[in-house]
């Protein structure tokens, strides 16, 4: 049996994720409405997405608190180039994306050539980039779309997939599920379990998708970066190296790991799900305003150990990562439904950040 499934941390998330939704739903009739959903899958991808990318920072045993701070810059940025400069949203997201690589990998820089933790480069990096931020939308509300059309940026959350191609493409994930379950060496038995629940998962998802308006265009975003983060992290040596930083960076160095290439490639890469982030989140709102991103990098620290992410590095999955989004979003959306005043949804966010963290420590590698 696969003990990895039955383990102490897996069923504890299981039992969140069955008691967050009867709770909510029992107090919110509207909470499983399909309207609801839909739009608690786009603040899933938005949470989930900034969580893969720290996930990226976290194996090597490193973080990143400027994450939230520049997810509204950069959202900000592309706002600001469409809305007061004409420009095409394409041509401003994809500099808004250079600009994220450029400030992550020079935050990268500093840390592995100049020895400077990773926690003070990015905790002035939050300070930094809150007030380019401010200074970029000059403390005002930026729209995405001028007048009110519908362009690129505009429709990253407001666009959906047609259900006929949303069947489409389960009928592929189910494909793709059945052929990894069977290339896989050993026993069949432990396999086919997990990927009959993710099946029925995505059936689920579908349903409840197109019982609305289709499946929303961040999710088809969120699922083909957590692929790109699962092929990263477990098929490749540059995720074998992540790992192996996080569990003992001098054996690493001993046994001839570019250490300070695959840390400098993981803040590289943390600057464009940031950006991605700060697009989405930004769409989200329909406008660049001065809280976009306050604090979502304290859900996507959350997100990960919630999911089984450690703090100290070496250990974490994709998966994870997205099983603790959701719970961090399934709180956050219960708590909005229920008219929860945002001083008391900041105490429970700082509870389950603790909580997170305090199980990582008690539950260990189990």
């Amino acid at each position: 049996m696969d003990q990895q499934r039955l383990s102490p941390r897996a069923v504890s998330s299981a039992a969140a994720l069955i008691a967050l939704v009867a709770v909510f739903s029992a107090l919110s009739p509207q909470f499983l409405s399909p309207r609801n959903l839909s739009m608690l899958a786009i603040e899933l991808s938005t949470t989930a997405l900034l969580a893969l990318g720290m996930l990226l920072v976290i194996l090597p045993g490193h973080i990143d608190l400027s994450a939230g701070s520049g997810a509204g810059l950069l959202g900000g940025i592309a706002s600001v180039l469409v809305f007061k400069h004409g420009w095409p949203a394409p041509a401003a997201l994809l500099l808004a994306l250079a600009v994220g690589l450029l400030l992550w990998r020079s935050m990268g820089w500093l840390i592995v050539r100049e020895r400077v933790p990773a926690f003070i480069i990015t905790l002035g990096g939050l300070l930094v980039f809150k007030g380019l931020f401010w200074l970029v939308i000059h403390n005002s509300t930026v729209p995405v779309a001028p007048g009110g059309q519908t362009n690129l940026y505009a429709a990253l959350t407001t666009w959906y997939l047609p259900k006929a191609a949303g069947w489409a493409l389960l009928l592929a994930a189910w494909a793709l599920l059945a052929w990894d379950g069977f290339k896989a060496k050993g026993d069949l038995e432990p396999r086919v379990l997990p990927r009959l629940v993710a099946s029925q998962a995505l059936l689920l998802g579908l349903l409840v998708a197109n019982a609305f308006r289709g499946v929303p265009l961040p999710v088809l975003i969120l699922a083909a970066a957590t692929l790109f983060v699962v092929v990263l992290t477990e098929l490749t040596p540059f995720g074998r190296w992540l790992y192996a930083i996080g569990g003992n960076e001098e054996a690493a160095v001993l046994s001839g790991v570019p250490v300070a290439k695959v840390v400098l490639g993981a803040f590289t890469l943390m600057g464009a799900f940031t950006a991605l982030t700060g697009f989405l989140q930004t769409a989200y709102a329909g406008a660049s305003t001065t809280t976009v991103g306050d604090l979502l990098e304290l859900d996507a620290v959350a997100a990960c150990v919630i999911g089984g992410t450690s703090l100290k590095g070496g250990r974490g999955t994709a998966l994870g990562v997205l099983s603790g989004a959701l719970i961090m979003t399934l709180l956050l959306n219960g708590m909005t439904l229920l008219a929860v005043s945002p001083e008391y949804k900041l105490v429970v966010r700082g509870l389950v950040l603790a909580l997170a963290v305090w199980l990582d420590t008690r539950l260990g590698g189990r």
